[in-house]
């Protein structure tokens, strides 16, 4: 047997999400069939560093697999990549020892979740949300710095999961607007490790911050509130995408 590390790009919008449902078309499904071709037709595992929901996207996901055959790096990205479809490219892979963990042993992860606020774009409806009037700008890059560091992220996690610890640390954020198009607009949030739904959750209610229906100072009695329901809706699948994993 040997572990290899694959990191691996995919276009989220044919997708119900990463992990792997009974007749539904995931991503996670897509990897299992073709490795199974390419394993002799023994069953494979893909332990990715975590999942992402339907429509959400990935620049940089990383997963590990053990496989019963031996082959190289470059011919099994290649192999790969000719029984993948084209939502799903493999970027690299390379051996690592059997003791490494794709989740286990992640100790941070970056996002990004792209905003247009100018006219809509039908060619970029599954890749950028379309909120489509204008934003301030600098309020939200206010409310963003009182999301970083060590919080109980709880307001921000869909209500299922109210008995999981909540408890992450954001370690940087960003507002970036395009200098190209001044209405495209990129945040970014890199941490330890995110919970199902946050990253949307959050952004929900930047945009309310935004929109000027809360002010960027509001986070803090959010944050401490521990409720769902005292943030904003949570914001479109298609923004959001996993750009990096580190190890």
């Amino acid at each position: 047997m040997v572990r290899y590390l694959i990191t691996f790009s995919y276009d989220g919008s044919g997708f119900n999400g990463y992990q792997r449902q009974p007749k539904l078309r995931t991503v996670q499904g897509e990897l299992e069939k073709a490795l199974k071709k390419l394993n002799d037709d023994k069953k494979v595992e893909v332990h990715a560093s975590g999942r992402t929901d339907k429509g959400v996207h990935a620049i940089n996901q990383k997963a590990h697999i053990d496989l019963d055959i031996t082959i190289n790096e470059d011919k099994l990205k290649m192999a790969l990549n000719s029984l993948l479809p084209e939502d799903i490219y493999i970027k690299s892979a390379e051996i690592v020892s059997d003791t490494f963990h794709g989740r286990y042993n992640v100790k941070a992860k970056e996002y990004m979740y792209l905003i247009n606020t100018g006219e809509y774009n039908p060619l970029e409806r599954n890749y950028v949300y379309q909120y489509n009037k204008s934003l301030d700008i600098v309020e939200m890059e206010r409310a963003l710095k009182y999301l970083e560091g060590e919080h109980d992220f709880r307001s921000f996690v869909c209500t299922q999961d109210e008995k999981e610890n909540c408890v992450r640390t954001i370690t940087q954020t960003n507002l970036i607007r395009d200098l190209k198009d001044p209405n495209k607009i990129t945040i970014l949030f890199l941490g330890t490790g995110f919970l199902r739904y946050m990253i949307r959750n959050m952004i929900g209610t930047l945009i309310k911050i935004g929109e000027g229906k809360m002010k960027a100072e509001d986070i803090i009695p959010l944050i401490d509130k521990k409720d769902r329901e005292a943030a904003a809706p949570t914001a479109a699948a298609e923004g959001l995408y996993l750009r990096n994993v580190f190890y």
